[in-house]
Formats: structure tokens, C-alpha cells, sequence
């Protein structure tokens, strides 16, 4: 009986999934043929909005030049995945920190909202001084603004575990860290992934900023470089590639947040059936 359930439930997520990607698709053919009539009828001028047809060929003139993967695709890759990295694991190491004692989190977390609500994009020419232009400059722009998604996420998700098991641990004597250990991190861990999801869409942001602003490489001083010559289908082809690499590392963060917190996307399932 359990195996006909699963295999029910199988069935049911492949046609949901298939009704979503039919629907996604119905909606990229309507977007595609409004593109077309409103450059057809000329609406708007070539060289603010190109042709789908203009843009698909600069797609694909950037898809077969082999330099683009290397000098620019890879490379601003390369600062989005560093950049992510020391924003996740500094966030993760940090927000634990911050909910040691109700003192702490109230001395620091306070620093934490201000520093938050700086402007990060206003501290790149700062960090360019201090750094320089090579890849460091590069990585702490990308880190300082995926960093807060991720701490603040982990925050709320830690101070989001159930009382019951808390006062249960307390109740064995349990220390703090066993607190963490056992209770707050596994409750945190939807959380935590909602953090580092928002925080890799955030990285791509930070990544292209920090080649704008000093870079010979890169899909951000690539935009730089097709802005000045006016390419406008290049732009376009520019964003479509970011828009890419950020859609991909969403669905990688949420496919590794099914297999590390299965629990919550089975919670989500079940609420949304009823």
C-alpha cells in the first residue's frame, strides 16, 4: 500500500511539474511574440530595444566564441562561487555567535542592522582602495553583499526552534552547544537554505558591480565595454547569461535544501494540499 502511496505521489509531482514547465513555457512564447510586434511596428528604436531575432544571434555568437566562456563567463563564475562561499560560511559561523546570550545579541545585532542597512554598493570603491584590482577586491564586494541574506537568516531560523525540545534539553541538563547541535540547527535549516538562496542571486549582483568598477574581465566590464560600442543585442545577450548563472545557482541551493531539509519541503507540500 505504501508503495502504490509513493508511486501515487510520483505521478502527482511529475504532472505538477509538467503543467508548471508547459506554463512557463506558454508564458516565454507570449513575452517573445509582444517583443516582436512592439519592435515590428517600431515602438520603440533598434538600438534601445533589438529584435528577438538580433538578440538570439548575439546569444549565440557569445554561446560559440570560445573566449567568452574564458575570459568573461568563467571568470565572473569564479568570483560568484568564491564570493558566495565566504559569505555562507562566514554567515553560518557568525549568527550562532550572535544568540550565545540575550546580552550579546542585543550589543551587537544592532551593528549587525546598520552595517546591514549601508549601502554596499557605496563601499566598492572603498574595498577597491584597500584591496586593489586584482581578485581579492573582487571576492569581498560579491562576500560583503551576499553576507547578510545568510546571517540574518540564520539568526531568525535559530531563534526559531521549537520551545518544547529547548525546555526538554534544559530540563536533561543539556549544555548550550548540545542545544545547538541538536534542537536549533536542524529547526534553522530551512531557514539557513532561504539565506543561501537569496544570497547566490545576491552574489551575481555583487560579482558584476565589482568588475564594473575595475575589471579587464568579466561579464560586468564585458557590459561595460558593449554599452560604450552600443551593442545593444550583446547587452541583452550580457543579461541573459546572468540571468542563467543566477537561475542556476537558485536550483541548485533548492535541490541541495530537499535533500538537507526534506522535512520542511515535505511541511510545505502537505500545508499546500490543504
Amino acid at each position: 500500500m505504501s508503495t502504490k502511496s509513493g508511486s501515487s505521489d510520483r505521478t502527482e509531482r511529475l504532472l505538477d511539474l509538467a503543467v508548471s514547465a508547459s506554463l512557463s513555457f506558454g508564458l516565454f512564447i507570449l513575452c517573445v511574440i509582444v517583443w516582436q510586434m512592439i519592435t515590428a511596428l517600431g515602438l520603440l528604436p533598434a538600438y534601445l530595444v533589438p529584435t528577438p531575432a538580433a538578440t538570439a544571434h548575439a546569444i549565440w555568437r557569445d554561446m560559440t566564441d570560445p573566449h567568452f566562456w574564458s575570459g568573461q563567463f568563467l571568470q565572473t563564475l569564479y568570483v560568484v562561487v568564491v564570493g558566495f562561499l565566504i559569505a555562507a560560511v562566514m554567515g553560518i559561523l557568525i549568527g550562532p555567535l550572535l544568540i550565545v546570550h540575550p546580552l550579546v545579541e542585543r550589543s551587537v545585532y544592532p551593528f549587525v542592522v546598520a552595517f546591514q542597512a549601508m549601502p554596499k554598493i557605496a563601499m566598492a570603491p572603498l574595498i577597491l582602495v584597500w584591496f586593489g584590482y586584482g581578485h581579492t577586491s573582487k571576492f569581498m564586494i560579491t562576500a560583503l553583499v551576499a553576507f547578510f541574506p545568510v546571517v540574518v537568516n540564520v539568526i531568525a531560523g535559530l531563534k526559531a526552534g521549537d520551545e518544547r525540545q529547548l525546555i526538554l534539553m534544559r530540563a536533561l541538563r543539556a549544555n548550550w552547544w548540545t542545544r545547538l547541535v541538536r534542537v536549533r540547527i536542524p529547526n534553522a535549516m530551512p531557514y539557513i537554505f532561504a539565506g543561501l538562496d537569496v544570497a547566490a542571486v545576491f552574489a551575481v549582483i555583487g560579482a558584476v558591480v565589482a568588475e564594473f568598477l575595475g575589471s579587464p574581465n568579466g561579464l560586468g566590464s564585458l557590459v561595460i565595454i558593449r554599452q560604450t560600442n552600443f551593442d545593444t543585442p550583446g547587452l541583452f545577450s550580457v543579461l541573459f547569461f546572468l540571468a542563467a548563472m543566477g537561475s542556476a545557482l537558485h536550483f541548485l541551493i533548492n535541490a541541495m535544501g530537499r535533500k538537507f531539509a526534506f522535512w520542511s519541503q515535505s511541511s510545505d507540500s502537505k500545508t499546500a494540499q490543504r
